[in-house]
C-alpha cells in the first residue's frame, strides 16, 4: 500500500489551489521554496489549510477532482 495525499494549500490573499501528491511534507516544502513553476508559484500559494489521506490513488484522484469542482465557499468551509 502508499500513501496519498489531497491537499489544499493558500496565501496570504487567500489564493485556494487544490493538489495531489504521495508525499506531503516534500511537496508543501516545494511550494514554499517555489520550486514548482506555475499557478502556486505565481500566487504565492504555500500555506498547507487541509489534506487527507489515502491509501488507493484512485480515492485521492476522485477526491481531488470533487475538491476542485467546489465553489470557493465550500473550499472555505471545508478548511
Amino acid at each position: 500500500m502508499h500513501d496519498y495525499y489531497v491537499y489544499i494549500i493558500c496565501n496570504s490573499k487567500k489564493v485556494i489551489y487544490v493538489g495531489i501528491t504521495n508525499d506531503l511534507k516534500r511537496r508543501t516544502s516545494e511550494h514554499k521554496q517555489k520550486i514548482i513553476p506555475g499557478f502556486t508559484r505565481i500566487n504565492n500559494c504555500n500555506k498547507l489549510v487541509f489534506y487527507q489521506h489515502f491509501r488507493d490513488i484512485r480515492y485521492a484522484i476522485a477526491r481531488e477532482k470533487q475538491l476542485k469542482s467546489w465553489r470557493r465557499q465550500k473550499k472555505i468551509e471545508l478548511i
